[in-house]
């Protein structure tokens, strides 16, 4: 610790930390530009100058490190005078934009001045006047507004990784561009609007369309993929989600979200269900009462036996959901639940099975990754934006087995057919040396994994693996399961799963094509094969008129998880609530309220009215949800020994997320994405451009 006082105070801090560092420790303010805690250090604004005894000028708070009796004053003259000084030369340039600009209540720039500025001018000159940039569709440029604190550069370059801008000329002609003035295509993009200090960068979206103190502020979670990012729904009236920014929570998505959670909320507004729907006798949907469209599925289910009843469920289902779907089934004496649309073979023994069990946070401290069948910078942004950090700081080993990609950093790509695993076998392999030597190594299995034909064999050879040369200990779990969609861990948390006797989603498909499934109860599943299912009388339960509602012969509109207070379950098991923000479209319901009444009209009431009688219920058969969820018993995978020789195919691995802003039905149905999507073919698509990259 180092001993230094500041503003007549005496404080300890840790060896390394900056002045400003131990000024914010003290409760001391000093204001600042172009710092920020997540990005290194640049010290070109000035504004965090301090004072320092012994010291001939003032000196940059934010590039100075602590020494042992420094004395520091945050508050004298001379302080005031610099700030003022350099908000002077700040604004020398700047348009008084105040008025109309969408930062006008969340500037920095605004409130420093207010705060530390002086009242008036001394200088009297012509105004620079800078040309704005092509940014794409997300990002709104004024780039006469910039005061060249470079966030957005470092931000790009170390947190993105993709280095898309930088800095030309000198001096009062530099100006913050993109290369070549082409759009920015990182799927981290819209996090350059929040570290914008000033309106140089605002939410192109989102302008001109409400000012902050118009809007409610309700916290709640991401559901566009398994992350589960913690956000902020800004809403105006009881129906109209306005913008979602992200909230600091560094154990998962520290200070930022991926553009599909920030700008896919558009997608709330349109192909919405709001009111129930039978198909009639000539094949066409047509409006209904609840009471029709309740009493047309009982009909449905009296006509059939118990084995001739499926269930599935989709990838934003929330958890009270899915549970309540799996005791209604349950009732009805059918074991065909299915909750892996997308045909994954993913069939656990224990909870770590399915898991991130290294944890987001827990990426960090690993020193070697090997990433099997995955492409974490389109399905789980946030995890590869970790995995690049720990890549930033050096001593850190990524190979790579699948499709060629970029990841945005530096990797070692080992083969895209799962043939290429058999290095695990050969212990003088290069990188199985460097997993076996590694003090904490991690294996990453994506979701193509699991819906390769050799999903059992690849997960065996894994876990053989992990189990031989100590991944998985007491201290350390290095196993991990990249998951998709936001609904799956949680729905493997409640067992909705096909039972002893239960069909899977092909045996699904077979009964249909035979003839032999009568009903088939769809909870939101969008991604099925529904030409295989037209045998089957079909209950679509969801939110967005998509393919599952056109397939349907009853549709029941539920909520969308800006719309309800609901449970999901991140990649990682952490157990979180989303909460309520607007009010559901029409007629729409909750999904397990829906449930609820169906069960009754078919006799097999549920046994819970309130979402707090569901909640009990639903500890009382899983403990688990009394919890976080991140308490995990030591994981001892079982392994098939039969398969210990079984030869591995050629066939490569098929990524499941070809376009990262089209991959589920409310994204689907955004202006914004589609508009993303777009430029991104325009520009040739996620893994054509991807593949340009070199890696080592």
């Amino acid at each position: 610790m180092v001993k230094l006082t500041i503003n007549h105070s005496p404080i300890d801090v840790p060896e390394g930390y900056t002045v400003l560092q131990a000024c914010e420790e003290a409760g001391a303010e000093v204001p600042f530009f172009c710092y920020h805690p997540k990005l290194s250090i640049a010290g070109n604004c000035r504004m965090c100058l301090v004072e320092m005894e012994k010291s001939p000028k003032p000196v940059a708070s934010c590039a100075m490190p602590v020494a042992e009796g420094m004395v520091i004053h945050t508050n004298t003259d001379v302080v005031q005078k610099a700030r003022q000084g350099v908000l002077e030369l700040l604004l020398i340039n700047h348009p008084l934009d105040c008025p109309i600009c969408d930062q006008g209540g969340e500037c920095d720039l605004q409130d420093i001045t207010m705060s530390y500025g002086r009242g008036k001018s001394r200088y009297d000159l012509n105004k620079r006047a800078v040309s704005d940039k092509n940014m794409g569709p997300l990002i709104k440029t004024q780039m006469t507004r910039c005061i060249h604190c470079t966030r957005c550069v470092r931000f790009a370059h170390e947190i993105a990784g993709t280095s898309e801008l930088g800095t030309l000329h000198r001096g009062e002609h530099m100006e913050i561009t993109t290369f070549l003035d082409t759009a920015i295509t990182s799927e981290l993009s819209g996090n350059l609007i929040d570290i914008c200090p000033v309106g140089a960068l605002t939410n192109k979206p989102y302008a001109f369309h409400g000012r902050p103190w118009e809007l409610t502020k309700t916290p709640s979670i991401d559901v566009m993929d398994a992350v589960g990012s913690h956000i902020r729904i800004d809403t105006r009236g009881p129906f109209e989600v306005m913008r979602v920014l992200p909230r600091a929570f560094e154990a998962i998505n520290e200070d930022w979200i991926s553009d599909k959670t920030r700008f896919a909320y558009d997608g709330l507004k349109y192909q919405r269900l709001d009111r129930p729907y039978i198909r009639n006798k000539k094949g066409k949907l047509q409006p209904a009462s609840w009471d029709e469209a309740l009493n047309a599925v009982v009909g449905a289910f009296k006509g059939a036996k118990a084995s001739e009843i499926a269930a599935i469920t989709g990838d934003l289902c929330d958890v009270e959901a899915m549970y309540a779907l799996k005791k209604f089934m349950q009732g009805l004496g059918s074991e065909n639940l299915e909750s892996r649309a997308n045909g994954s073979k993913l069939t656990p023994q224990s909870r770590s099975d399915y898991l991130f069990n290294t944890t987001i946070a827990g990426t960090e401290q690993a020193d070697v990754c090997l990433i099997i069948g995955a492409n974490p910078r389109l399905e789980a942004s946030l995890v590869n934006a970790r995995l690049k950090k720990r890549s930033w700081s050096g001593d850190f080993s990524v190979g790579l087995v699948g499709e060629a990609v970029d990841l945005t950093y530096t990797y070692e790509h080992l083969g895209d057919k799962p043939t290429a695993l058999e290095f695990l076998r050969e212990a003088q392999h290069p990188f199985t040396q460097k997993l076996i030597t590694a003090k904490k190594p991690m294996i990453l299995l994506g979701e193509a994994v699991f819906t390769h034909a050799d999903a059992d064999k690849i997960e065996h050879l894994v876990k053989s693996f992990c189990l031989t040369h100590k991944i998985i200990r007491d201290d350390w779990n290095g196993y991990n399961v990249l998951s998709l969609s936001a609904a799956r861990v949680g729905a493997f948390d409640v067992g909705f799963l096909p039972g002893e006797k239960g069909l899977s989603l092909e045996g699904m498909y077979e009964a249909s094509e035979a003839h032999h499934l009568k009903v088939a109860y769809i909870l939101g599943a969008d991604c099925l094969n529904f030409s295989r299912l037209q045998n089957t009388f079909m209950i679509y339960q969801g939110h967005h008129g998509d393919e599952g509602a056109n397939a349907a012969d009853v549709i029941l509109p539920g909520c969308a998880y800006t719309e309800k207070n609901a449970l999901y379950v991140n990649l990682e098991g952490r157990i979180q609530q989303t909460c309520q923000a607007v009010q559901a479209p029409g007629e729409a319901k909750e999904d397990w309220r829906i449930l609820r009444v169906l069960s009754q009209m078919c006799g097999q009431a549920l046994p819970f009215n309130h979402r707090a009688e569901l909640h009990q219920h639903l500890q009382k058969d899983y403990p688990l949800f009394a919890t976080d969820g991140m308490m995990c018993p030591h994981y001892q995978p079982i392994v098939d020994e039969r398969l210990a020789k079984a030869k591995l195919s050629n066939r490569p691995f098929a990524m499941p997320v070809s376009d990262f802003y089209m991959d589920n039905v409310i994204a689907k149905n955004s202006k914004i994405m589609a508009s993303c999507s777009l430029q991104l073919k325009q520009k040739g698509g996620n893994n054509d451009d991807q593949k340009k990259v070199t890696h080592g």
